[in-house]
This record gives structure tokens, sequence and C-alpha cells, in this order.
């Protein structure tokens, strides 16, 4: 008998990497258990009560299609995860752990936690590989720092993300404790008082939630990507690869999507940086953990913001898609239907709340986290940070977005606005790009505007002054 029949069988603890494809973490345990793997998902109940109704939807066809794939051996287990992977990896009898490196906060938190008592029963914790092509902390600038802007970090990555392999799933003989397969549901919920009861993303469908649907996705975006640039910030038009979710949830990494665009044109290099976009966010969230909710830059911590009743009323008005801005509205009910928003959107619809509304990011990043299927809290809070101007490599504060020139630019024929505002489907253009629209919009069934843009285009600067005077004084 060969010496690799008395290898014990390894645990794959999958988390944010729900595919067996180019998973080195998974080839990795295959090959320490000689193709016999316990496969493990936990149900943490700390990130679901903090999740909506949409992504939790999505992330449990997610863990349905990745168990299909597995023979329906995947073990599936509620529980606090250091206590539940170590009971469940002495059931097994396993001497290793494997799993994807994360970089959050939290997940950074619990995996030390989890590999101390994991040491203690004498099993190992092995990260292997990363949601990124480049992991976070990797990249420094010559002072051996990390870089603040993203122009540095780009010219590091790019170098980083040439030539990539990407890995076939392995051979892997599963094994199963249990059969039992809870219902995957948040038991608590965690909503701020400013969300009141406005009712939150409970969409009627959800895009398929398997690596199948990635690969199609990536087969299809490839085609087109090399008019990403010209198309990518029109919300009216199937511009950009709706592939966010699937990042989000690791059903497709992001080695796979650059291995399949070329990058021999503007569309797609626009597109590479894109995802390199993304990973400069999960660095600094790396080496700035408290920017989840702090300022990156502290003078902007200091601008005087609302949140008193009126602030919490035009919070719950933005939400819901009731501002009176045809484009703001649109986004904002797009986000209740669908569980997602367009970029382009997602930057008109807070500016609008920061600098129209004068309300705090962090409001608004917390709603979109909790309604967005692709919420990713590297990418969420830093993104809401660059339209607040607290952030690295912010827009400066005083680039405040006309919703009306916003939607005259990138949807002229009001084509996503109608879609998503049936009041506005029989108005044309321009006047359904308008507040009002004159004296046309006034008869219909649509809200007037909450805010005169220009008043309070001209109050968010004159609280940006204010602090400028404070800095002289």
């Amino acid at each position: 008998m060969s010496k690799d029949a008395f290898l014990p069988t390894t645990v794959m603890w999958f988390r944010r990497d729900l595919r067996l494809r180019d998973n080195p973490a998974l080839v990795a345990a295959a090959k320490a258990g000689s193709g016999s793997v316990a496969g493990l998902f936990i149900l943490d109940e700390q990130l679901l009560a903090k999740s909506g109704q949409a992504r939790i939807g999505f992330m449990a066809e997610a863990i349905s299609n990745l168990d299909a794939s597995m023979s329906t051996k995947l073990n599936v287990l509620s529980g606090k995860p250091v206590e539940t992977v170590v009971e469940f990896a002495r059931e097994v009898g396993a001497t290793k752990v494997f799993v994807t490196e994360e970089f959050t906060p939290y997940a950074i938190e619990r995996d030390q936690k989890a590999a101390e008592a994991l040491k203690k029963i004498g099993v190992e914790l092995v990260q292997i590989d990363s949601p990124y092509v480049v992991k976070p902390g990797t990249i420094m600038n010559q002072a051996g720092l990390p870089y603040k802007v993203f122009g540095g970090f780009r010219r590091g990555w790019e170098p980083l993300s040439e030539g990539i392999k990407v890995l076939a799933a392995p051979k892997v003989e599963w094994v199963q404790l249990s059969t039992k397969k809870p219902v995957i549901a948040a038991n608590s919920r965690i909503r701020p008082r400013y969300f009141g009861d406005c009712p939150e993303s409970t969409p009627d469908s959800l895009p398929e939630a398997s690596e199948v649907a990635a690969k199609k996705l990536i087969a299809e975006f490839a085609k087109k990507s090399h008019e990403y640039a010209d198309h990518r910030n029109e919300p009216g038009v199937s511009g950009t690869s709706r592939l966010s979710p699937y990042l989000r949830f690791g059903l497709v990494h992001p080695r796979q999507i650059l291995a399949e665009i070329s990058q021999n044109d503007a569309g797609g290099r626009t597109f590479a940086s894109e995802i390199c976009w993304r990973e400069f966010y999960a660095d600094v969230l790396f080496t700035n953990p408290n920017s989840r909710y702090e300022a990156l830059q502290p003078k902007m911590a200091r601008l005087r913001i609302d949140s008193d009743a009126t602030a919490i009323q035009r919070f719950q008005t933005w939400t819901q898609g009731q501002t009176g801005y045809p484009l703001v509205d649109a986004g904002m009910r797009q986000l209740l239907a669908e569980g997602w928003m367009h970029n382009r959107v997602r930057m008109v619809t807070a500016s609008f709340l920061i600098k129209n509304l004068h309300i705090d990011w962090r409001w608004g990043a917390q709603w979109f986290m909790c309604n967005l299927i692709d919420g990713d809290i590297a990418s969420n809070q830093h993104g809401w940070q660059w339209t607040a101007g607290t952030g690295t490599d912010a827009a400066p504060f005083h680039r405040i977005f006309n919703p009306t020139l916003q939607a005259e630019r990138f949807d002229p024929d009001g084509e996503y606005i109608k879609r998503y505002v049936p009041e506005l489907r029989e108005v044309p253009a321009p006047d359904c790009l308008r507040p009002q629209g004159g004296t046309l919009l006034s008869a219909l069934d649509y809200p007037p505007p909450i805010v005169d843009h220009g008043v309070e285009r001209a109050e968010a600067l004159a609280r940006l002054a204010e602090l400028k005077t404070e800095a002289e004084s």
C-alpha cells in the first residue's frame, strides 16, 4: 500500500471562493489529501445580519450550485466560524484546513483566531491565494510603503498581472459528514435607525449564481470588451460586464476574466484598469482598516453634515427613489428592483446624497452594502469616500455632479430613466431628464424635487469653505 493511502482527509473551507476551477487553495487541499477533501461552508450570522435579502439570495444560490458541482456533498453548517471549523476538522480527522486568504479586518481577525484554535488540536490553517490577482500588501513604493494614489499602484500592479495562468478544477473525492442543508437566511438584522421602515431590495429574480453563468458572461463580454471604454458610462445600454457579483463571491477569479479579455485595445485596457481599482481599494483597506468608517483625509471629517429629523426624512426619500431628480431616482429604484446599480449612476446618487442633501457618506454606504448583491466592503466604502472627497484619489469635493447634466450626457434619450421610472415613460427627452421638466412633469404622478440643486451646490461649497477658514485661523 502506498504512503499516500495513509494521508488524512483535508478540509477545504470555502468563503469568498465559491468555485472549483482556478481555486489554488482547493488544488492544494486535494494534493495534500490525495484527492480526499471535505468541503465546508459556514453560515456566519454576524455577516448575514448585515446583508439584505438580495445578497443573501444570490449567495444562497451560489452555495447551492457549488454543492451541486460537488455531487451535493458540500457540508453547509451554521454557527460561529471559529468554533464550527474546529469541531468539523476534529470530526473529519483532518490535520490541515485550506482556505483562500482574505484581507478585510473582520476576516483577518477571524482567521487569526481560527489558526490559533486549530493549532491547539494539532490542525494547521493553510492560507493560499486571495480573491485578487495581486494580494493586498504586496505592492509598495520606493520607500517601502503602500501607495496612497491609484496611479502608482497601477504601475506596480500591471507587470504582476501579466502571464496569468488559470488552474483546472482538481479531481476530488468529496467527504460528507452532514447531509442536512440549513436554510440560508439572517436570523436577525442590523438596521440603523435612519433606515426607518424603508423597504429594502427584494428582486423578483436574480442573476444565475454559478460558475457556468460566470463563464458565459465572460465569453459574452469578451466579444464586446473593445467597446467598453466607449459605453461603460451609459446606463441605458449593456456596456459593462455585470461580473461584479460573481467576483464578490468568488464564482470567478479576476485572473479568469483577464485571461479572456484582450488588452490590445482601449476597451480591454480600460476594463483591466477597473480590475486594478478593485485591488487598489482592497489594498487601501488592508493598510488602513479604519477607513471602513473613518475619512482617509482627516480634515474632511470636520465637514458640517445634517443628521436631524429632516435629514433622516430626506435620506429615506433618497433610498426609495423619490427625490424628483430622474437620474437619481432611476438609480435608486434599480437598486431596489435588482440589487445592483450601474457604476456611473452610483457616483451620481452618492454625490446627490452627500452634496445636495448634506448627509454623511457612511449612511449611503451602509444602504448600498445592505442592498447590493455585489456589496464589497473595500470597493463600496472607498467608492463612497472618493465621491465624498474624503478618500485616497478622491474627486475634489467641489466636483458636484449635476444629475440633469449627467442624464443629458450619459442617458440623452432617457432610455435608462424610463426603464426604472415608469411615471416618465411617456415623457419625451429632454423633459424626462429634468426635475419637473418645466411645467410638463408637474401634472404627472412624479414627485417634485426635494431640493434645488443650485441652492444646495452653493451650500455644499460654503460648508467646504468653512474648513478652509478653520485651517487658516
